[in-house]
């Protein structure tokens, strides 16, 4: 028979698991809602021929546009930013604002939209967002965003396409 310390019991493990999860926003145990996308299975030649050099870059490399370069900064109609690769919606257009960074900037992603995970490029540990369905590289989000979130969501230009409602 197995012995655990007090308190220790396979049950409670799992329970407090469950329980942070709930307790702390962003940390996933559901399941990956595109796992089986199509888009999931595009290949890397296939992106090549369906994305400008600077979107594959970007988007496939994990590259960064120059700032200021992107139409997208002007953009100031109703309507949403989606994914330039498979044309999820990521952001919603009374949600971008001038972040004076030189990239389109938004407070808040779509819920479902983006996936997050560590960059430790440059010397520095950032948090890196991509499109959720396709996994392409969008940008950087940040703490220094305004109200109401506090968040910045830095993208890259090349990485979006702007819908209008």
């Amino acid at each position: 028979m197995r012995t655990h310390p007090p308190g220790l019991s396979r049950r409670h493990l799992i329970s407090s698991a469950f329980a942070l999860a709930a307790a702390v926003p962003g940390l996933a145990l559901a399941a990956d809602a595109y796992a089986n996308s199509t888009w999931r299975k595009v290949t890397p030649d296939e992106w090549r021929k369906r994305l400008p050099p600077m979107s594959y870059a970007v988007m496939r490399e994990e590259g960064t546009e120059r700032p200021g370069a992107s139409p997208l900064l002007g953009e100031h109609r109703k309507g949403a930013f989606v994914c330039l690769g498979c044309a999820l919606p990521l952001f919603k257009s009374d949600t971008k604002y001038d972040s004076g960074t030189g990239w389109p900037s938004f407070f808040r992603a779509i819920p479902g939209a983006i996936d997050t995970k560590t960059d430790s490029t440059l010397g520095m540990r950032r948090t890196e967002y991509h499109c959720a369905q396709c996994l392409s590289h969008q940008g950087h989000v940040f703490n220094d965003g305004p109200a109401p979130t506090g968040l910045r969501y830095c993208n890259n230009g090349v990485a979006l396409k702007f819908v209008p409602a």
